[in-house]
């Protein structure tokens, strides 16, 4: 298998274990949805894992990836807030977790990037 078929999905494969984190550990997630959001941090959490596991299942599929991808790539830019309030609410954590918090926000760019390149290789394939 190539690189390029092999890009969409490692991150189809990514997505879902974020997804199924949603589900399995809500707690930690919870704590990440900004206050200024409507509703409870459970819904979001929930929300939020489920449009993950979409986004996968659309990646894997190579009839859907070039919507799914575009999707994902909006998906990483909306979920950028809640980077933000975790990097500043353990801004005074040990530095293991502040450094784990502050290198989730530049990762967001790469994603994005990620998320694009496989809309682009997937575009005149159906």
């Amino acid at each position: 298998m190539s690189r390029s078929e092999r890009s969409p999905l490692l991150l189809a494969g990514l997505l879902a274990a974020a997804g199924t984190a949603h589900f399995a550990a809500p707690r930690w997630f919870d704590h990440t949805v900004p206050c200024s959001l409507p509703g409870s941090p459970r819904t979001w959490t929930c929300a939020s894992g489920a449009v993950e596991l979409a986004l996968a299942a659309g990646l894997a599929l190579p009839r859907t990836r070039r919507a799914a991808a575009l999707a994902a790539a909006a998906f990483f830019v909306g979920v950028f807030p809640a980077n933000v309030k975790m990097a500043v609410d353990w801004r005074h954590r040990p530095a293991p977790q502040k450094a784990a918090a502050l290198g989730r926000l530049p990762l967001q760019v790469p994603l994005v990037l990620w998320a694009r390149g496989v809309a682009k290789g997937a575009e005149g394939r159906s």
